[in-house]
């Protein structure tokens, strides 16, 4: 007769262990924070090289492009996009700027009607208002902002053209790095890559949909600069559970100065905020299914914590980044209960990863013997 197992014996270090990954998290939040005007344009460089890459793999598996034209096509497509963005909105801020005095003449008007509601005496007029703010302040302010921002664009190119030039090497650099565990790590990045591209094609179909949704409205009730309030919803969709909610309320602003009546910029507001509702609640939720296993909760926590750290590119990379946080937590048995509390169901592999890996391992270490 054997005799039964010995009491698993409790871990004595466990609470220890749970202090310094807690203190290893403030640090190393602390440290993003302090590095936050270097790390930005890395960060955005690695997020352009996942989209990149994910535009690559789709011209070669799914519209059969040679594999050797793919990266000069994904390249030139971003390029173009980027390149595109830019002239929309300096050619259509640059007609609202030639269109301003009809504007004031407009909020004059509004500015009477407010007072006349109001019983004040004399409305004050716009070039009145304008002249108190003090004007150049806040254009000395924009500069500044503008030349930050074009710094920070040159510095993002230049990162993700060194990344791309080192692309090739990165596989063996994995493989000294990792030595026997350098298959896993070339599927945790296959995960992170996955979940990122998984995250942008859910994004971007939601925000076709109601930018396509919120153009038809805005044509509707004779708004001008359609396309580029379309494209500006567009974008702030990226910006996880308010981005959207936010970008649907400037053409209704912006209708209030333009349009001659009020019901119609406030009928395009109830109309612009229940697409996104119907949209953000019926149709995303369909779409992603569990494809990113993030908490909710998570998505909102991680929102404010980026954004506090890298400032608007933050609020833009916030889910990507926690993916990544994510999939990188959840290799370490230290760190793997960090993965659980950020993943939706407790599970921070997704269904058949241990399969998956298994099949990755032994086929890495099979090419391995081969070349040896």
């Amino acid at each position: 007769m054997t005799a039964p197992p010995p009491p698993h014996a409790p871990d004595r270090l466990a609470f220890l262990k749970t202090a310094v990954a807690v203190l290893a998290v403030i640090a190393g939040a602390f440290a993003l924070w302090a590095l936050r005007h270097i790390l930005t344009p890395f960060v955005l460089a690695i997020f352009l090289l996942l989209l990149i890459g994910g535009l690559e793999d789709a011209l070669v598996l799914r519209a059969r492009f040679p594999a050797k034209a793919a990266l000069p096509a994904a390249i030139a497509v971003v390029v173009a996009l980027f390149g595109a963005s830019i002239w929309l909105i300096a050619d259509n801020a640059g007609q609202m700027v030639r269109d301003g005095s009809l504007y004031a003449a407009r909020l004059d008007v509004l500015l009477q009607m407010a007072s006349d509601k109001l019983g004040l005496a004399a409305a004050p007029t716009i070039n009145e208002l304008f002249h108190q703010l003090n004007p150049g302040r806040y254009v000395r302010g924009a500069a500044r902002v503008a030349g930050h921002i074009f710094e920070g664009a040159v510095f993002v190119l230049v990162y993700l053209g060194f990344m791309l030039a080192s692309r090739r090497s990165a596989r063996n650099k994995l493989v000294e790095l990792f030595q026997e565990g350098h298959a896993e790590a070339v599927l945790v990045i296959g995960r992170i890559q996955r979940g990122v591209e998984s995250y942008i094609w859910v994004q971007t179909m939601v925000g076709v949909i109601i930018a396509g949704a919120s153009a038809l409205l805005m044509w509707a009730t004779g708004l001008s600069h359609v396309i580029f309030w379309a494209f500006l919803i567009f974008l702030a969709n990226y910006i996880p559970a308010i981005g959207a909610a936010i970008g649907v309320l400037l053409p209704p602003l912006f209708g209030l100065v333009e349009l001659d009546s009020v019901w119609k910029p406030a009928a395009l507001l109830v109309g612009l905020e229940a697409v996104h509702f119907t949209v953000s609640h019926v149709v995303q939720p369909r779409m992603q299914g569990q494809r990113l296993n993030i908490d909710p909760i998570v998505v909102l926590l991680s929102l404010a914590f980026w954004g506090v750290i890298f400032g608007v590119a933050g609020a833009f990379l916030s889910t990507p980044l926690t993916v990544i946080v994510m999939a990188i937590c959840a290799e370490f048995p230290a760190t793997r209960a960090i993965a659980v509390l950020l993943s939706a169901d407790g599970k921070p592999y997704a269904d058949g990863f241990v399969t998956r890996k298994k099949a990755l391992t032994t086929k890495l270490t099979k090419s391995t013997k081969d070349k040896r």
